[in-house]
C-alpha cells in the first residue's frame, strides 16, 4: 500500500500530464488547421481542457507578456512543475523505503 502523499503526489503528477498533452495537442492542431482553427472541434475540445491552466498563467504572469504568448508561457510553466513533482515523488519514495515507484 503506498502513503497518502506519495498518492497525492503522484494524483497532481498525472493532472499536470493531462495539461501538458493538452496543450501540446493544440499547439499541434492550431498549426495545422491554420486560421480555420477556431472552426475545428478538436482545437475547441483543447481549449476547453487548457482553459483553466491558461486562465492561471494569465494571472500568474505580468502583463507584458503578450497574450498570445501565454500558452508557451503555460506549457513551460506545467514542464517545470512536471518535473518538481517527478522530483517530489522520488524523493518521497525514498523516504519512505520504498524500492519501485
Amino acid at each position: 500500500m503506498t502513503p497518502p502523499d506519495l498518492f497525492v503526489v503522484s494524483i497532481l503528477r498525472a493532472l499536470v500530464e493531462v495539461a501538458l498533452l493538452a496543450l501540446l495537442g493544440q499547439g499541434a492542431v492550431g498549426l495545422l488547421s491554420g486560421a480555420r482553427r477556431a472552426t475545428n472541434p478538436i482545437y475547441v475540445l483543447f481549449q476547453v481542457v487548457t482553459k483553466p491552466v491558461i486562465r492561471f498563467t494569465r494571472w500568474f504572469t505580468p502583463k507584458v507578456i503578450l497574450d498570445q504568448h501565454v500558452p508557451f508561457v503555460a506549457f513551460f510553466l506545467m514542464f517545470w512543475l512536471w518535473i518538481l513533482l517527478a522530483w517530489v515523488k522520488g524523493q518521497l519514495c525514498v523516504l519512505n523505503g520504498l524500492a519501485a515507484c
